[in-house]
């Protein structure tokens, strides 16, 4: 992570992209660090592979500028970008070995034969797999092949590394070891990745810090933590995990909001947050966050349900309880003991739920 005040690496000004009728990105701004690891998170067409491939230089924005380390990227071709890219599919040659195909990319710098040989190894090492040099990539498994093309991807020591979705094609065992593998290469490299992704776990796990993207627009940017805990949108709140939202009216703006929401049958109180009385807001909290047990609490915000529905999980179990509004709320348990007397409840039983004032995420759009 670059130290606080250092210019950006990557400044990306006011950038559109159009196909024809269609905008993909939609006049973004952002700025990126040296030495970052950092996600560009967002569902299908948000818009982020076309401006990671405006960073590449496969694409031209339509409008705006993008710099790297200083320099306008305006008109210049991705051969002469000091970029590389990862690509989703891996995209290795079958009939090299690994050494091959990691070496591929040096053959037209100017290196010496012993320098490239000496950089593929120092990659083979980096990526753990100087025993497996002489194997094709069909006698390879998914995260080895993976390891591969980012062995590749860094040979040329490039100032930015670009990765498409870069562990979709993994199981999810192999996915989560893997994300920590790059982690420990990027912090070892010194090198800023920035990586596309769906998938909100991975964003979360990988980045230093995360845009959210959706329908070509950067709705938040910032560190994990307070993309999930802060997020500034109902979208933001709704795509990053699992949330409950409850529509309500501010009756009183005191030591705390107190927020009148028909669907939880009660009023709650929440933590001080920028409202008035009489405004409409919408009050969220994560299933982790509400507390279940048989017997009620005691806590100003509890209100009590049927367990509709329940999902076993082994760390925890997933209770979607609804209430005598019809309202469902998830709610996430942890099962610190052995066996099925872990559970708090089963299907069809009385419960209460509750959670505290600073639990609560008051949302305004």
């Amino acid at each position: 992570m670059a130290a606080e005040g250092q210019a950006p690496f990557i400044r990306i000004e006011g950038v559109s992209k159009s196909f024809g009728k269609f905008t993909a990105v939609n006049d973004v701004s952002l700025d990126i660090m040296k030495g970052e690891m950092f996600a560009l998170l967002g569902g299908s067409g948000c818009g982020k592979t076309t401006l990671l491939r405006m960073l590449a230089g496969f694409e031209q924005p339509s409008s705006g500028r993008i710099f790297l380390d200083g320099q306008d990227m305006s008109g210049i071709p991705p051969y002469e970008r000091p970029v590389n890219m990862m690509f989703q599919s891996y995209a290795l040659f079958p009939h090299m070995t690994v050494e091959g195909n990691v070496g591929y990319g040096l053959k037209h710098e100017k290196m010496t034969a012993a320098e490239r040989t000496g950089r593929v190894r120092q990659m083979l090492d980096l990526v753990q797999l100087t025993a497996l040099a002489e194997r094709k990539p069909h006698q390879l498994s998914g995260g080895q092949r993976q390891r591969v093309a980012l062995a590749r991807a860094l040979a040329k020591q490039p100032k930015l590394l670009l990765l498409d979705e870069p562990l979709g094609a993994l199981d999810k065992k192999l996915r989560e070891h893997t994300q920590f593998e790059i982690m420990n290469i990027q912090e070892r490299t010194g090198i800023t990745f920035v990586v596309v992704t769906h998938d909100q776990e991975e964003a979360m796990t990988l980045a230093d810090r995360i845009a959210v993207m959706d329908h070509g627009e950067i709705r938040q940017v910032g560190a994990p933590t307070e993309v999930y805990e802060h997020p500034s949108s109902r979208f933001v709140a709704g795509f990053i995990g699992s949330i409950n939202m409850f529509d309500g009216d501010v009756k009183h703006n005191g030591a705390g909001l107190t927020i009148a929401v028909p669907s939880l049958g009660s009023d709650i109180v929440i933590e001080t947050g920028s409202a008035q009385s009489g405004d409409k807001v919408t009050v969220a909290v994560r299933p982790e966050k509400i507390m279940i047990s048989r017997d009620r609490p005691e806590c100003a915000n509890a209100f009590q349900g049927v367990v509709k529905d329940l999902g076993y999980f082994g760390k925890d179990s997933l209770y979607r309880v609804v209430l005598p509004s019809g309202t469902l709320v998830s709610v996430n348990s942890v099962n610190t003991t052995r066996g099925s007397g872990s559970r708090v409840a089963e299907w069809d039983d009385k419960v209460w739920l509750s959670f505290e004032p600073s639990a609560a995420i008051l949302l305004r759009d």
